[in-house]
């Protein structure tokens, strides 16, 4: 008897662009400013995309553009939660300490603050402009495209 196997990888073919995005503003100003440079309309979603048991989230800004059959999103790639720290009794101070954990939704471009991703279905986004129209921002440190297929934890991305 013929043994058939499936690969799941298989039936997930979603073509989209993904941009990094190097800056240090709060996601709802560098969401502002996209929108002001790039013509968008991002807002932020209801419900951010939380990881490992609320552990960590995300915020994600969303844009479905409907006309040109494009969806944008804006996703933080930086999770910064504050926890309790291990301290051993009897210690001088009884006050536990407080430390500032850092997560991030993909592991693999760590110093990343933001990804926009594009979803575009007839591909007529044009990356080079976008990126060059992202560039010109005075806030933005630096952007670059990322190839989605290069990336490990690309199962993140999707939502």
């Amino acid at each position: 008897m013929a043994l058939h196997k499936l690969q799941v990888d298989d039936f997930y073919d979603d073509a989209y662009k993904l941009i990094a995005i190097h800056s240090r503003l709060e996601d709802y100003r560098l969401a502002y400013l996209l929108n002001k440079h790039l013509d968008l309309k991002l807002e932020r979603k209801d419900t951010d995309i939380d990881f490992k048991y609320l552990e960590s989230s995300y915020s994600i800004f969303e844009w479905n553009n409907k006309t040109e059959y494009v969806l944008w999103n804006l996703i933080s790639n930086v999770c910064k939660r504050e926890a309790d720290s291990l301290s051993s009794t009897g210690t001088l101070f009884d006050r536990p300490e407080k430390i500032l954990k850092t997560f991030n939704l993909i592991t693999e471009y760590k110093k990343v603050d933001f990804f926009l991703k594009i979803s575009d279905e007839i591909e007529n986004v044009n990356e080079k402009l976008v990126l060059s129209k992202i560039q010109a921002i005075p806030q933005i440190i630096t952007s670059y495209a990322v190839d989605p297929l290069q990336i490990k934890s690309k199962d993140h991305l999707i939502f």
